[in-house]
């Protein structure tokens, strides 16, 4: 674990030193502090940070990649993640630092060309180096290297970690030949011109390198010189300085462009805030609110090695953004990452690896402590196979619950099955009981036909489907089935005679064979006149009683309903009675515009008969008076107008709102 290097830059004042001492203050670097003075020399309390360097006006880039960054590069050769970008306030001096200028070369330059001089002092190692450039402008990453790719998305993976989809990356083999491609670069990333710097940069660039090693002893017996590949990917961000736009004087398009460099330096602000808590007090870190964090991610408390060069303006007008840079410094300061060497190893490194460990591991053993280790090993085999045996119980127990499981699911279907056929038995015997009643009622139609020679009832008519009143009798359908039991005597035959047939139906005349007919029905036989009776009385009995339960519970809802209904109009009463009110109290309102119009007038009318008295005391001769009276009434009156416009507006915009 080890923190991000955080230094600061104070950059030549742009105005005349009277601009940032002659009462005000100004910014003072000591050593590795810097820190706020009035123009006495006395500091200010409280507004003061150190970091791990602090450049004042007179340092040159030569000085700050010596300090800052060199050992950072000398890193990812080796294998190591690195980051470095400049943070600060436009126009203080970030593309400066980075990219540089004819005299004083940048660190992205000396970068470059200190990679291949490492790379050529080593000579046991083969080196492949891929290089990308991009630019964040409006929250769009497009390629530099490719004007054409534009808008590309990110995207992760296990492999790759976060990267950026259809990034052009290019192969070189010299400093020169990449020099070349970031000047091509430079040539459409986006610049413009405000009131606070004429070429001000009004996208975020990342210039990445990918380095790729790979030792070239195959017959050595390090794991590491042979099939061991070391990837390392070495980032130089110039960021956009944040601005302010009554400063910069921006509009239109350089307006929006300042409002996502802002948005996404934000962004960046609240990250660093994260990481710079403690980790049981970070909570979640928004590194997808912006694609500049996402793509610095694994650089923002991750593995990599970081620095950040805050630029800072010493100028009086500047204070208060010095001071913001200068706490996102404070706050950087405190966040550390894991950097490690980055390795691919394939099958044969790592057996190469393990035979390794294990002849250092036969080496220990040999040792004074030989068997205190082979007793460990002991130890620990007994240990796996406890847990071994332990395990197998473990599945053992589990695969009975299982089978106990799947018994309890056949028992309870079983008796689900059981429950369902007493069901259906009980609802057919209901059925049964209900048919046996009609077939007494039956009986006794027969009887009084016969003793009595009545007309035959409608109460035995051929079984329909279909809910007639009075139901006709004729012959069977060929198709239907004889039925097993009838309720009919035998004394009567599958077949009416027609003075039977006109009789029972009042003399209409039917087709018999176009009667469609019910299907067969099985019957019981007749019970006894006297259980019928009995068990007749007691079900009319239970009958009535659930009746009188039901039309209870009716009632009972019946008055509820009753209750509610009459709750529901009271409470709408109430809210009719508000929104007359609430009428009311709008029409009020609405009037008050109109009201202070009248007002203003009046107050107007006196305010002018006040100044025409004053005006009619004042002397001749004193004009200074009459000047200050015709000032004063000119003010006036266009104070009056302009409350009576600001009320009259009001009262139309009312009236709108009442027509809408």
């Amino acid at each position: 674990m080890e923190k991000i290097c955080v230094a600061v830059r104070v950059r030549p004042a742009v105005t005349v030193s009277e601009d940032t001492t002659v009462n005000g203050t100004y910014w003072k670097v000591e050593e590795n502090r810097i820190s706020l003075h009035k123009s006495n020399g006395t500091p200010i309390p409280g507004i003061s940070y150190a970091f791990d360097h602090v450049f004042d006006e007179s340092c040159t880039n030569s000085r700050v990649y010596e300090l800052l960054t060199k050992d950072l590069i000398h890193a990812a050769v080796e294998g190591f993640n690195g980051t470095v970008f400049a943070y600060g306030q436009t126009s203080s001096g970030k593309t400066f630092t980075m990219n540089g200028a004819q005299n004083d070369r940048g660190i992205i330059d000396r970068a470059v060309k200190d990679v291949f001089n490492k790379i050529h002092k080593i000579y046991d190692r083969e080196f492949l180096i891929r290089v990308s450039y991009m630019e964040i402008y409006n929250e769009e990453i497009n390629d530099l290297f490719a004007e054409e790719n534009q808008k590309l998305p990110i995207h992760e993976s296990l492999e790759r970690g976060v990267f950026v989809s259809g990034l052009k990356e290019e192969i070189v083999s010299d400093a020169e030949q990449v020099l070349k491609l970031i000047q091509g670069g430079e040539v459409i990333r986006h610049f413009g011109e405000t009131s606070m710097n004429a070429r001000s940069s009004r996208s975020h660039t990342i210039f990445r390198m990918v380095i790729e090693s790979k030792g070239k002893d195959a017959n050595s017996s390090d794991y590491s010189s042979s099939d061991a590949i070391r990837v390392s990917v070495l980032n130089l961000v110039d960021l956009a300085g944040s601005e302010r736009i009554t400063k910069t004087g921006a509009g239109g398009v350089r307006l929006k462009e300042g409002n996502y460099i802002n948005k996404s330096l934000m962004v960046l602000g609240n990250v660093i805030n994260k990481l710079s808590d403690e980790a049981k007090q970070r909570g979640h870190i928004p590194y997808r609110d912006s694609k500049l964090t996402r793509i610095l991610q694994p650089s923002l408390g991750g593995n990599a090695k970081t620095s950040i060069i805050c630029t800072v303006a010493p100028e009086k007008l500047h204070v208060e953004e010095t001071k913001g840079t200068l706490l996102f410094a404070s706050r950087a300061k405190r966040i550390t990452n894991c950097a490690q060497v980055n390795e691919i190893l394939s099958d044969a490194a790592l057996l190469k690896r393990q035979k390794l460990e294990i002849e250092e591991l036969r080496k220990k053993l040999k040792g004074s402590r030989a068997e205190v280790l082979e007793q460990e090993i002991l130890k620990l085999r007994n240990d796996m196979l406890k847990y071994e045996l332990e395990r197998e119980k473990l599945e053992m127990e589990l695969e009975e619950e299982r089978k106990s499981h799947k018994e309890r699911d056949q028992c309870i279907k079983e008796q689900q099955m059981k429950t369902d056929n007493l069901n259906t038995r009980v609802n057919s015997s209901d059925g049964d009981k209900s048919s046996s009643q009609e077939q007494n009622d039956g009986k006794q139609s027969l009887e009084e036909f016969s003793g009595n020679n009545i007309v035959f009832q409608d109460v035995f008519g051929t079984p329909t489907f279909k809910a007639a009143p009075n139901a006709f009798v004729g012959k069977r359908s060929n198709y239907s089935r004889v039925r097993d039991f009838s309720p009919l005597p035998n004394t009567y035959n599958n077949v009416a005679d027609e003075d039977t047939w006109l009789k029972m139906n009042r003399g209409f005349v039917a087709d018999l064979d176009s009667i469609q007919m019910t299907p067969a029905r099985e019957f019981q036989s007749f019970p006894s006149s006297d259980v019928t009776l009995g068990y007749s009385t007691e079900n009319y009995k239970v009958e009535v009683q659930n009746l009188k339960r039901q039309l209870d519970l009716v009632l009972e809802e019946k008055n509820e309903l009753e209750q509610k209904h009459l709750e529901q109009l009271r409470l709408n009463d109430h809210l009719m009675g508000e929104i007359a009110e609430l009428k009311h109290e709008v029409v009020l309102v609405r009037e008050i515009p109109q009201r202070l119009c009248e007002s203003m007038a009046s107050c107007r009318d006196i305010y002018k008969d006040v100044l025409l008295t004053l005006q009619s005391f004042v002397p001749d001769g004193d004009s200074s008076i009459g000047k200050f009276l015709a000032a004063t009434s000119e003010i006036g009156l266009s104070l009056f107008s302009n409350l009576e416009k600001v009320f009259l507006y009001g009262n139309g915009r009312s009236q709108i709102f009442q027509c809408e």
